[in-house]
C-alpha cells in the first residue's frame, strides 16, 4: 500500500524530472531560432553573393593582380555626392549600384562600397552576356581600395563603359569609366574629379612623391591604355584640386587622355 505522502513525493518527482527532460529541447529550440534570425537578418546588400548562385566570387576577384595590401594602401575614399541620384529605370535585376537593363546592358547609379565588386561579380554569373556598362549618376567611392579592384574586373570582363547624354561620373567612378574597353561618352558627358583622402583626411599632395601610393594609380592608368606621360598628367591633374572640391572636365577633356569611341 502507498502512503498518500508517498504518492505525493513521486509524483513531485516525476513532474520535475519532466520538467527537466523538457528543458534542454525547449533551450536547444530558443538558439536555433536565434542563430536563425541572426542569419537571415545578416545581408550587405541586395544582390550581393546570395545572387551569385554557385559562383565563386571569391575566385573572381582574388586572382586580380590589383589587389592591394591593405596595410599599405592609404585612400579610404574619393566620393562627390549630388543632391539628388538618378534612377537607372526600369530593370531586369539589381546589384548594388547596378541594373541590369536587357541581355547585354547594364547601367550603373550609385557609389562603391566594399560589397560592390562581389555584386558585380555576381551580377556578371547571373549574366554574362552583358558587354556593355552605362554610368548614369556615379559619385564615386565610398572604399578606395574596392573601387580600384572594381576597374580592374571591368576591364578584365572587356566591357564598353558609356556615359550617355546627362550622365555624371565623379571621383572614383572616372576610374571605373577609364576601365572600358572601349569607351564613349555623349556631349554633354560630365566627369568630376579631385583628390582622394585617406580615413585621417590627409590628401595625396600630403604624401611624398616617392609613396607607393601613387604606383598604384599611375600603374593602373597605364593597364588602362595611357603612357607614362598621360597618366602622370591625369593623376597630378585630378589631385590639383583638393578632396572637398569638384573640378569638371568635359568629352573632350578625358579625350586628351585616353582614346574614346
Amino acid at each position: 500500500m502507498v502512503l498518500p505522502t508517498a504518492l505525493v513525493r513521486t509524483l513531485v518527482a516525476a513532474a520535475f524530472a519532466a520538467v527537466l527532460a523538457f528543458a534542454p529541447a525547449a533551450a536547444q529550440q530558443l538558439v536555433t531560432v536565434t542563430t536563425t534570425t541572426v542569419t537571415w537578418s545578416y545581408d550587405d546588400a541586395p544582390g550581393d553573393d546570395a545572387d551569385a548562385g554557385d559562383f565563386d566570387v571569391d575566385a573572381a576577384l582574388l586572382d586580380d593582380e590589383g589587389l592591394a595590401d591593405e596595410a599599405d594602401f592609404a585612400p579610404a575614399r574619393r566620393y562627390a555626392p549630388s543632391a539628388t541620384l538618378a534612377a537607372p529605370g526600369r530593370a531586369k535585376a539589381h546589384y548594388g549600384p547596378f541594373a541590369v537593363i536587357d541581355a547585354t546592358t547594364a547601367r550603373m547609379a550609385g557609389d562603391v562600397t566594399a560589397a560592390t565588386p562581389r555584386q558585380f561579380a555576381a551580377m556578371l554569373a547571373a549574366f554574362p552576356g552583358i558587354k556593355r556598362l552605362e554610368m548614369v549618376d556615379c559619385p564615386g567611392s565610398i572604399d578606395e581600395e574596392a573601387n580600384l579592384v572594381l576597374a580592374r574586373a571591368i576591364r578584365r570582363a572587356g566591357l564598353e563603359t558609356i556615359v550617355p547624354s546627362g550622365g555624371s561620373v565623379r571621383s572614383g567612378a572616372v576610374e571605373l569609366w577609364l576601365a572600358g574597353v572601349t569607351r564613349r561618352a555623349a556631349p554633354d558627358a560630365e566627369f568630376g574629379v579631385h583628390s582622394w583622402a585617406d580615413e585621417y583626411g590627409r590628401e595625396a599632395k600630403d604624401y611624398p612623391p616617392n609613396d607607393p601610393v601613387h604606383a598604384e594609380y599611375l600603374g593602373l592608368y597605364r593597364e588602362l591604355g595611357m603612357d607614362d606621360a598621360r597618366a602622370r598628367a591625369f593623376y597630378a591633374l585630378t589631385n590639383s584640386t583638393p578632396f572637398d572640391e569638384v573640378r569638371y572636365l568635359t568629352r573632350d577633356d578625358m579625350a586628351r587622355f585616353v582614346a574614346l569611341n
